[in-house]
């Protein structure tokens, strides 16, 4: 017998699976011989217990890859250090992460190849399957119904490190316009501890130019060199992956480039699609375009230490990153308003010095008049010719001349007749951040919060880099379908989109209405001249998988953030609260007003009428809502942050996991791919309490808009596009709970790890699987599968 055919027997008999040790589909699970089953360990709040006899922990994992056009190379490095007290034979599984999708692999162990076989999808469940009977733990579900690689057995000595090496070829799947890299990263689940550092890079080649790059899952590094190459990188420390990577990015050589994916579950509902566009690429050759800058900065008392210290160096940073052609004034207030000019000034050598010097003297005192400064830097904007840019700071509130902060508003929106953009950076707890969010919302910009702890500098450096080089302003969106009709597209998000900035890219969401193929046309201004570029889109009728269910999830974020941002400007009202909670509750987004859909005590029943938005779920919402009638403090400071954070989302909060080492003062764009910690899976028992950030708990983390504290929820996840709420011992699928409140569905009962419950796992798609991988022994699941109800007992 063969000694492959030696592991895949004692596999089937008394092999435990230790750790699922790995990030990749291609490294996979560590099968250790041990003469006891030892479930796959998961996520644990800290301290971390003795480790077992046999244990190991993964101190990196790098993965380098080189994507040209649809070929991608990928390296992976993982190293690995047996804690044990002695010497561990281990075998290492590595399931696909696509039919077919590898052409070779490679595993070498500190520089000595190891073979891998190749098997096939049957041999590959039976392998899988029999590991889940022998552990009595479904983990390993999600990848039943693959191929696998398998290797030969080596050794590991107690105390010892090992880095394994795996190479294989990939050809990467095309969607429309985009070429789909996916990397599953969320075997790593499976560890006990978080992985000590995790860093991924991709490198990208096309034979046309690259324009839209977008990773719905992590927040990435893009770094471009010239029009046909780019460097994306994901790096993160203490870190538990609970999703896998997935990257598009389209390569073609028109000016402007656009692309939809669409997503629709069922074609009796409105649809959902994401557009990806990027502006056209600015001619090094050419001058930047030009724009106006104005920085009006808060010098009230209350901006005295280092608030005032940071203000300046902010300041200097805006003045030494003008260009030549730029026009720029300051305007400092407090009581009194001064302006450096009395009028726009070009941005050349002398006057940029001399406007250092003006920040350089600065101070802070006196009471804080921002109506008037407000009033004064739009009466200096003349050109309607180029784009202007007001970076309005405070740290309070009104307290000199007009204080009414609708009169605020009001008189802002009158004086603004060039349309200037205005973005706001509110420091500190004491802003009025209501007053903020109204002025950015009526001058179309956006608001940033700066809290306390956090450089205010960096802030507006990181904003600034953005809005330096408008590349096309004053955007205008049209869609129109093929076989008639303009109006098939609704609830866009963002509403309204102005400008297109150099090196950024436009990521909208919204619902249809019809379904076919559509023609989107972007206009707008480049360089002063009106242009307009015309793309092609496809809306699927109905979608047969859950590849781009993602897309419906970054819809609903985005959806909850403009709901509070309605009742937070226009007061609340039962249809919005209603909505709100649906939304919530469908999608496992949880937040300020609907913490109650973590509490694991309320019943099935009142999870089901949450999802209709009714009952005491709504009730407690609105109570909820109601301190967003706070302006200034902690607790708004927190929620206007939160809801700006949603409104903005650029990754699925299901596909994000925030890393363990997360900080509750950490800046908004770092925590959970940018979504502020939210919406994470959990990998870690229910009924433990609520951990904190530095827990290796990786579930959904909530913000207390109270203490401004990120805690963490064990008691929800979100598994793909499906949501499992904790409810007496029992994992509740959403839609399940809402068919049992029907009372249509007869509910069919299954003991788990019978052959019935393997008979379900050979018919289920892997994203089913997914869901059933989530429960273990002890736990009841009810679910729903292609429309029957399950209790898994």
């Amino acid at each position: 017998m063969s000694r492959i055919a030696l592991i895949v027997r004692s596999l089937l008999s008394s092999l435990g699976v230790l750790l699922l040790a790995g990030t990749l589909s291609a490294q996979g699970v560590i099968v250790i011989h041990h003469p006891h089953p030892i479930p796959l360990p998961r996520p644990i709040p800290r301290p971390m217990p003795t480790p077992p006899p046999q244990s190991y922990k993964i101190s990196k994992l790098e993965v380098n890859a080189k994507v040209t056009d649809q070929v991608a190379q990928v390296q992976v490095a993982q190293q690995f250090t047996n804690t044990g007290s002695r010497q561990m034979e281990v075998s290492f599984l590595f399931p696909l992460p696509y039919d077919g999708a590898i052409d070779s692999l490679t595993l070498m162990v500190d520089g000595k190849e190891f073979p891998a076989k190749l098997l096939p999808k049957d041999k590959a469940r039976e392998v899988y399957e029999s590991i889940v009977r022998t552990n009595k733990d479904p983990a390993l579900l999600e990848w039943t119904g693959t191929g696998m690689f398998q290797t030969s057995v080596f050794p590991v000595p107690a105390g010892a490190s090992r880095e394994v090496n795996i190479t294989y070829s990939q050809l990467l799947k095309k969607d429309g316009r985009l070429t789909d890299f996916l990397f599953p990263l969320s075997t790593a689940k499976y560890t006990d501890r978080p992985i000590e550092k995790v860093k991924v890079r991709l490198a990208l080649e096309s034979a046309s130019r690259l324009k839209s790059i977008y990773s719905p899952t992590h927040e990435v590094d893009i770094q471009r060199n010239g029009k046909q190459r780019a460097v994306v990188t994901f790096e993160q420390d203490h870190f538990i992956p609970t999703s896998d990577f997935r990257l598009f990015f389209e390569s073609n050589d028109q000016k402007l480039s656009a692309s939809v994916i669409s997503y629709r579950p069922s074609d009796d509902e409105e649809g959902f699609f994401l557009m990806l566009a990027s502006p056209p690429p600015r001619n090094e050759k050419e001058e930047p375009p030009k724009k106006t800058v104005l920085f009006v900065v808060d010098r009230s008392g209350s901006m005295s230490g280092d608030k005032m210290d940071q203000a300046r160096e902010a300041a200097k940073y805006v003045l030494n990153h003008l260009n030549e052609h730029d026009l720029f004034n300051i305007v400092a207030y407090d009581s009194d308003v001064e302006s450096f000019r009395p009028e726009l000034q070009k941005a050349n050598a002398s006057s940029i010095e001399e406007a250092i010097g003006f920040v350089d003297g600065l101070y802070a005192g006196g009471s804080t008049n921002i109506d008037g400064a407000l009033s004064s830097a739009m009466k200096m904007v003349q050109d309607d010719d180029r784009p202007c840019y007001i970076l309005f700071l405070s740290d309070g509130r009104p307290t000199h001349g007009e204080t009414n902060e609708m009169k605020i508003v009001e008189n802002a929106r009158k004086h603004n007749q060039h349309d200037a953009r205005m973005i706001n950076f509110g420091v500190g707890y004491d802003v009025n951040s209501r007053l903020m969010d109204r002025l950015s919302r009526e001058i179309k910009g956006q608001s940033q919060y700066v809290r306390p702890d956090e450089d205010l500098e960096e802030h507006v450096a990181r904003l600034y880099r953005k809005i330096n080089a408008p590349v096309m302003t004053d955007v205008k969106i049209k869609f129109d379908l093929e076989n008639g009709g303009n109006n098939f597209v609704n609830r866009l998000l963002p509403k309204q989109v102005v400008d297109l900035f150099d090196g950024e890219q436009l990521v909208q969401v919204g619902r249809y209405k019809k379904a076919g193929n559509a023609k989107i046309t972007i206009s707008g201004k480049v360089n002063g001249k009106t242009e307009k570029f015309d793309f092609p889109a496809k809306f699927v009728e109905e979608s047969h998988d859950q590849s781009h269910a993602f897309v419906e999830k970054l819809w609903a974020v985005r959806r909850i953030g403009e709901i509070i941002d309605q009742m937070d400007l226009h007061g609340q009202n039962d249809e919005l609260m209603t909505e709100l909670v649906t939304l919530s509750t469908e999608h496992g987004i949880l937040t300020p007003y609907t913490s109650f859909l973590a509490d694991e005590n309320q019943s099935v029943e009142e999870l089901a009428l949450s999802r209709r938005g009714s009952g005491m779920g709504l009730e407690r919402s609105r109570v909820e809502a109601e301190k967003l009638a706070e302006t200034t403090g902690r607790s708004a400071f927190s929620q206007r942050d939160f809801k700006s954070r949603y409104q903005n989302a650029q990754n699925a909060p299901a596909a994000t996991a925030p890393a363990p080492a997360f900080s509750k003062n950490a800046p908004a764009d770092s925590a959970g791919q940018g979504m502020g910690g939210f919406g994470a899976m959990s990998g870690s028992r229910p009924g433990r309490g609520i951990g904190n950030a530095a827990s290796a708990v990786t579930g959904p983390v909530m913000q207390d808009t109270e203490t401004d504290e990120l805690k963490v929820v064990e008691s929800v996840r979100n598994i793909g596009n499906r949501t499992l709420y904790y409810r007496n011992k029992t994992w509740v699928d959403e839609e399940a709970a809402a068919a049992v409140e029907k009372k249509k569905d007869a509910v069919v009962e299954i003991e788990q790890f019978s052959p019935t419950y393997f008979e379900l796992v050979a018919k289920n798609t892997k994203d089913e699987n997914l869901v059933l991988s989530q429960q273990r022994p002890g736990e009841q699941l009810l679910v729903k599968l292609r429309g029957k109800v399950y209790l898994i007992k």
